[in-house]
């Protein structure tokens, strides 16, 4: 090399290091006009300075004009697009490689790297097995970084399989490659495998654990009952001074929330002496998770008040704190801090916003962050449809579900399982048909989210046979599944039906729940069976040691109710080891009334009086009772008492559904187009009903 391409070469080199593109352009033009720019190794410098600095075009443009491109040539555009990442730079890659082996250029071990991680980033699965082979036929898989590459590429691409046929075949391995094969396990949730891989590399005298081994195998471990190897690798990061490193500290934080380990998660976050917003972000989600979302509130605003800037992370996990316990006076506060902070924008912040608004019953707020998005993706789709669904607008559930179809947006689980329970409510067996349908076309598994929706939607619509069809082809079942099973059968009169489905339950060891019980306890109650409700309402506590709570007492309240022993309710009451309020009472004033034990309803509805019902209902019952009774100044004295608190009828509501349509009824309403043939049909009704003898009771 002669003076002046040793000089021109050492600013190239200088340029490259400082990504100073300016005198980089400048020195390149000074290049062409020396006439040096016909040198393959000085362009290469060029193509490589341009792609380093990340002007990828004038880097192509420097490569196209290479006459005699070499593999160098290839391996540094090739490298530039690999490291820009993105589906468009994967493809770019592949381009070039196919052009590459098009002039008969053989890639080297740096042209493999850049190809095989461009790959991981596409859904080429075949294109990166040819690259595959051909790296075995050019002799250069046993290259560690090659090596490493290789399995980085099919770890991120799906088979696993192959990921660790390439680890278990390289001759030569470094901490790259085996926190590669260990965070390819945890990506696809195989803890045990990732732990395997961990241990063989602790026997592995040339290896010493580091930060990257540790973040990747505490990754994988997501479950409660992984918490002690979580514990043990724990122990390993604090044996080599590793716990201080942040990623660690925050693998550590994040390892323990997942498994539900939330006052180690807390002590490790406070051990840590380098919290960065990851740490805070880690925290806050474990939190939320977990279930202590006041808690996650409360730390977000010391991580406020301690000066740490929140990620769009951390405000998804603080956002969804207030969702789970319907705080939206904070969930509007965090809305202002993160307009002010600029991550309005954010996809992943407006679906959690959409979310929480609709969790907290603003559903118009909700409406209004899907709305601002031109292109909703399925979870934002999924957030509004169950935000209607959970708010009872089911029929705009219904409505949004079909214009998430006409676009051509497949649903995921949880969509499905959000429609079903619309379906459910408004009783819409043929289009609950229609959203199975789709379920079996979109191939979803009769897993618990769907399987449960699913046959919860053919009970409440009636249609028993096929909910247990479905309850029966489910591929697992848990306790939820069975309590959605067993309503579904006591709602259709079908009593004897739960109560064998529940002695099922049992038998085949599914611990019962609070749930469970009120759904037996109903059961009962439907059918008159008051030994067998006493045998469950203790079996709660004796045999499960679940507490009975308002819930049950209720139902036992209604069991005894409904058998006509109405004296044996009010002591039950009378004894009662729960706040019940007005709950019992109210259940016993109105059993009272159709069993015309005048003077017991009386006393249970003066009972209701003196805590101050707001239910219409029961200053009602109590007239009629008294009115049974002929004590016309107690029918007086409640009706002024239910003027004087402002106690108010609620308008009655019905609908039905007739050619895919439905229509919606409220007592005074004159808004349904067809009222007038309507109200005329229904003055002939009476009128026959009359003509026959009907005469409405008013007791």
């Amino acid at each position: 090399m002669n003076p002046q391409h040793r000089a021109f070469f050492n600013e190239v080199v200088k340029h490259t290091r400082e990504l100073n593109i300016q005198k980089g352009k400048t020195l390149h033009a000074k290049i062409i006009k020396a006439g040096l720019s016909s040198s393959v190794y000085m362009a290469n410098c060029m193509v490589n300075l341009y792609a380093k600095c990340g002007h990828l075009p004038d880097a192509e443009l420097s490569f196209d004009q290479i006459d005699g491109k070499d593999v160098v040539s290839w391996s540094c555009l090739i490298n530039a697009y690999s490291q820009k990442g993105g589906v468009e730079s994967s493809s770019a890659v592949m381009g070039l490689f196919s052009r590459m082996r098009a002039q008969n250029t053989l890639p080297n071990a740096h042209t493999f790297v850049g190809i095989f991680n461009a790959m991981s980033n596409s859904c080429d699965v075949l294109g990166g097995r040819k690259a595959h082979s051909l790296a075995i036929k050019t002799d250069i898989c046993w290259d560690v970084f090659v090596g490493s590459s290789l399995i980085n590429m099919y770890c991120k691409l799906g088979p696993i399989d192959d990921a660790r046929q390439a680890f278990d075949r390289m001759p030569e391995r470094n901490s790259v490659s085996w926190a590669t094969m260990v965070s390819g396990y945890a990506m696809h949730r195989m803890a045990v495998e990732a732990v395997g891989v961990f241990k063989l590399m602790m026997q592995c005298q040339q290896e010493r654990e580091n930060e990257f081994v540790l973040s990747s195998v505490l990754s994988a471990l997501a479950l409660p009952e992984f918490v002690d190897i979580g514990r043990q690798v724990h122990c390993i990061a604090i044996k080599d001074s590793l716990v201080w490193i942040a990623s660690v500290g925050n693998a550590l934080v994040t390892m323990y929330s997942k498994c539900g380990s939330v006052r180690d998660a807390l002590q490790t976050f406070e051990m840590s002496s380098d919290k960065n917003s990851i740490t805070w972000s880690a925290m806050i989600t474990g939190l939320a998770q977990s279930s202590n979302s006041k808690e996650a509130l409360t730390l977000f605003s010391r991580m406020h008040y301690c000066g740490i800037h929140p990620s769009e992370y951390t405000f998804v996990g603080v956002v969804n704190a207030c969702s789970d316990i319907a705080a939206i006076v904070e969930g509007k506060q965090l809305h202002c801090y993160l307009v002010k902070m600029g991550f309005e924008n954010q996809i992943y912040i407006i679906t959690a916003l959409v979310d929480m608004y609709a969790k907290c019953g603003s559903i118009d707020d909700s409406r209004k962050g899907f709305d601002y998005l031109q292109e909703p993706d399925v979870v934002l789709w999924t957030s509004m449809i169950a935000g209607f669904a959970q708010n009872g607008d089911n029929e705009s559930a219904l409505s949004l579900y079909g214009r998430m179809e006409a676009k051509g947006i497949p649903p995921n689980e949880l969509t499905v399982a959000s429609i079903l329970k619309a379906c459910s409510s408004l009783a819409a067996l043929d289009q609950g048909k229609q959203v199975h349908a789709r379920v079996i076309k979109y191939g979803f598994i009769l897993e618990v989210t769907i399987g449960s929706a699913l046959s919860t939607m053919y009970t409440k619509c009636g249609s028993v046979e096929d909910g247990n069809l479905v309850f029966r082809r489910m591929i697992a079942r848990d306790i939820v599944s069975w309590n959605a099973m067993i309503s579904g059968i006591s709602q259709n009169g079908c009593s004897n039906e739960a109560l064998e489905l529940f002695e099922e339950m049992i038998m085949e060891g599914i611990k019962p729940d609070a749930v469970t019980f009120v759904n037996i306890l109903s059961a009962c109650s439907r059918m008159g069976l008051v030994e067998r409700g006493w045998k469950y309402f203790n079996m709660m506590s004796d045999v499960f040691a679940i507490a009975p709570a308002l819930e049950h007492y209720a139902c036992m309240v209604d069991v005894l109710s409904r058998a006509g022993r109405l004296i044996e309710a009010k002591e039950f009451i009378e004894t009662a080891k729960v706040d019940h309020g007005m709950c019992l009472w109210r259940i016993l004033l109105s059993a009272c009334r159709n069993y015309r034990d005048y003077d017991l309803g009386a006393y249970a509805g003066e009972k209701l009086m003196e805590l101050g019902s707001q239910e219409s209902s029961a200053y009602v019952m109590l007239s009629k009772i008294y009115t049974a009774l002929g004590k016309v100044d107690d029918v007086q004295r409640v009706m002024r008492l239910m003027k004087l608190r402002g106690v108010g009828k609620e308008p009655g509501c019905s609908w039905i559904e007739l050619k895919n349509l439905f229509h919606v009824f409220a007592v005074g309403d004159q808004m349904h187009p067809q009222i007038t043939e309507i109200q005329a049909k229904l003055q002939i009704l009476t009128k026959q009903m009359i003509d026959e003898g009907y005469r409405p009771a008013y007791d």
